[in-house]
């Protein structure tokens, strides 16, 4: 722009004083640098905008026709200050989450936030922990959802809320029948699994420590639907997060077998942001509104 906001503020203080030296005192300038920013700006557009009489200003027809227009836009100008000053306007945002948490839980958020005042848009990308933790990490998403624990000095990890894996397969399954499983039992299993690199698969083995190599593992998939597909055939059983299973559990769909107390699936979820990303307002709101769900 050829002008200043500051310019601006002299033309609008000149016009209600007509008088420089009063302006200049009403912006804390002095009296040549207040006249400096007045001819700079007429002279940039070759105009005049007051009609001088010794040391009063006046504005004539062209000044006029201006003021209305400078006054608005010094007035947006000075509400968008305010806005950044205090962090108080909830934008636009782009939201990382890993299949569970994006497929199960964001959407809910998404919609809550999407419906404050300023009606903000969300992209939501939903793919595994590594994918969601590099896109953070190279400023591509202002904020993270994800299942599985990581170690990166450019991330901050923040823990969100508690979960749990739970042991699963079909009503028809023969382990039904049983009741504790055994460590032999998980051995002798076939398993539907998620992808190696997802949260799920983390926590998985981590529970199952001392028993992976013996496992069989028959697939490998990366959406929690086609895993529960796969298990309600019976080509299997699965480990799936309970917010996953909640409701083909109440269907009957699948059941939940227990496992060994020694073997714990319990997890954090956690908000991952870049350790040097500006925290705004919609990033606030955003962890905010997650922390409200039940």
């Amino acid at each position: 722009m050829k002008f200043s906001f500051r310019q601006l503020e002299v033309f609008l203080a000149a016009a209600h004083f007509q008088n420089i030296t009063r302006a200049a005192d009403s912006l804390a300038m002095s009296q040549s640098a207040a006249s400096s920013a007045l001819k700079e700006l007429e002279n940039q557009f070759d105009i005049q905008l007051f009609d001088r009489v010794g040391k009063r200003l006046q504005l004539n027809e062209l000044g006029r026709l201006y003021r209305p227009k400078v006054e608005s836009v010094l007035a947006q100008a000075r509400e968008l200050e305010q806005a950044f000053s205090k962090h108080s306007e909830v934008g636009a945002l782009k939201v990382g989450a890993t299949l569970t948490i994006g497929n199960y839980l964001a959407v809910g958020v998404m919609a809550q936030y999407m419906n404050t005042p300023t009606r903000p848009r969300v992209s939501l990308e939903v793919a595994n922990t590594s994918t969601i933790a590099r896109r953070v990490k190279d400023f591509e998403l202002d904020i993270g959802l994800i299942e599985g624990e990581m170690q990166s000095s450019e991330l901050e990890m923040i823990p969100w809320r508690e979960d749990e894996l739970v042991v699963f397969c079909s009503p028809t399954h023969p382990l039904t029948r049983k009741g504790m499983l055994t460590d032999d039992d998980l051995r002798q299993a076939t398993w539907i699994m998620r992808e190696q690199g997802s949260g799920t698969r983390q926590s998985f083995e981590r529970g199952m420590h001392g028993l992976l190599p013996d496992l069989n593992v028959l697939l490998e998939l990366e959406h929690t639907e086609a895993i529960k597909r796969a298990v309600e055939a019976d080509l299997g059983i699965g480990c799936l997060s309970q917010v996953v299973l909640v409701d083909a559990f109440r269907r009957g769909s699948l059941v939940p077998l227990e496992v060994p107390q020694h073997r714990r699936f319990d997890r954090q979820f956690y908000f991952i942001l870049h350790k040097q990303k500006y925290r705004s307002a919609g990033i606030d709101a955003w962890m905010e509104l997650c922390r409200r769900l039940e």
